[in-house]
């Protein structure tokens, strides 16, 4: 019964996964019926293909105080950064482009290396994303948010945290640092 649940997760995972590149792929692109419907098939069969056929991906940079007093709000600014000479669009899902958390989308870890809790909803997504799901990044542009990392997580005690982002599978923003705060 377990194997048969985490198969049947997984396979959530990915389908979601190929909905929000699928939906992303078919908002951006230009061309017939035809080849959306040879898109989607490609997208299907082969999720990892999909995802890095496009000629240049959008580069997220994290940043956050070094320091912060224990109790006050730790800011995290995600930029998401257009290299290419082409209007590119990321699904704004598990992202801090949403204002809140409607998901864990970082993993924080202490300096033990110990996750931290999240507190936040766990909000259950329409697939495919519709269209004002998306952001769109001007060609040699960049856009950026800010998110508080208390409204989300359990952060209570003095330490060193290391701030990960895990919400590439259905943002599909893949090349994104992480980030140390120290809080006091």
């Amino acid at each position: 019964m377990r194997n048969q649940f985490i198969t049947m997760a997984v396979s959530l995972s990915i389908f979601s996964f190929t909905a929000c590149q699928q939906s992303q792929n078919a908002q951006s692109a230009n061309s017939d019926t035809t080849q959306q419907a040879q898109d989607t098939t490609a997208a299907v069969a082969e999720p990892v293909a999909a995802d890095t056929s496009s000629a240049t991906v959008l580069e997220t940079v994290m940043s956050a105080p070094e320091k912060v007093k224990a109790g006050k709000p730790i800011l995290v600014k995600f930029t998401v950064n257009n290299p290419s000479d082409k209007e590119q669009q990321f699904c704004k899902w598990h992202t801090p482009f949403e204002k809140r958390f409607l998901n864990s989308f970082f993993e924080v870890t202490d300096s033990k290396g110990e996750v931290v809790q999240y507190k936040g909803v766990m909000a259950k997504r329409i697939m495919p994303p519709p269209a004002d799901a998306y952001v769109k990044v001007a060609p040699k542009g960049s856009v950026s948010a800010e998110i508080d990392l208390l409204t989300g997580y359990s952060i209570t005690a003095p330490g060193t945290y290391k701030v990960v982002y895990q919400g590439d599978g259905i943002s599909g923003l893949t090349k994104v640092n992480e980030v140390t705060v120290t809080v006091e």
